[in-house]
């Protein structure tokens, strides 16, 4: 990412050390990266939390419930981003855990600020690449909600391989009129060839018969 878009961006810092936090989020904002930080887990979860790049920096080792308790359990479902691990060198065990539990990273204190850096822009990178991708399969999921039964019917048999005249005799149809709704339901979904329709509707997981599964 660039620092156009690391000024876009935002990082979460949750760690009990006022001192930390205040450091930390010190060092991000000297390169043009903004943050917040939380003393809680609570005040994180509590907070609001914009569609862009983020990523969540968190201590393994808090007072009350650790950073990996708070990852498997109260984050689960919740927080999507992506966890760098702040660990003390006796917690490299816990930090394996975390990895194994889809953590981003970890480092292990003290840090070196520059690779601390790296490895949050490497993340904001990873979640930027996410959101976008998450993005482009929600337009392809509203476009083919836009789609009409008949309109299904005709492009998921087109995405199995049929031609036009197998699908007009399938559905009882002329071939005329199954051109048509072909016509339609590829210009509904910004598709511009048979393999693109395909991908298209694999992304939002049409199955056969032209069910869309969540």
């Amino acid at each position: 990412m660039d620092s156009q878009s690391l000024s876009d961006a935002l990082v979460y810092v949750i760690d009990d050390d006022e001192s930390i936090r205040t450091s930390l989020v010190t060092l991000l904002r000297s390169v043009g990266i903004p943050a917040r930080a939380f003393e809680s887990a609570d005040g994180f979860l509590g907070s609001e939390m914009p569609d862009v790049p983020s990523c969540l920096i968190l201590d393994i080792r808090l007072r009350g419930a650790s950073g990996l308790t708070l990852q498997q359990d109260a984050f689960k479902g919740s927080v999507h981003v992506p966890i760098i691990f702040l660990t003390a060198h006796g917690d490299v065990g816990m930090s394996v855990k975390a990895m194994k539990a889809g953590a981003f990273d970890f480092l292990t204190k003290p840090f070196n600020d520059q690779d601390l850096l790296d490895t949050i822009a490497a993340a904001l990178k990873s979640d930027a690449l996410f959101r976008y991708q998450k993005r482009l399969v929600a337009g392809v999921r509203y476009a083919y909600e836009s789609l009409t039964s008949r309109e299904r019917e005709v492009i998921c048999l087109v995405a199995e391989g049929l031609m036009n005249k197998q699908i007009a005799e399938r559905l009882c149809l002329s071939e005329v009129t199954v051109k048509i709704y072909r016509s339609q339901a590829m210009h509904k979904l910004s598709a511009h060839s048979v393999p693109d329709v395909v991908r298209k509707l694999q992304q939002v997981g049409v199955s056969e018969g032209g069910a869309a599964h969540s």
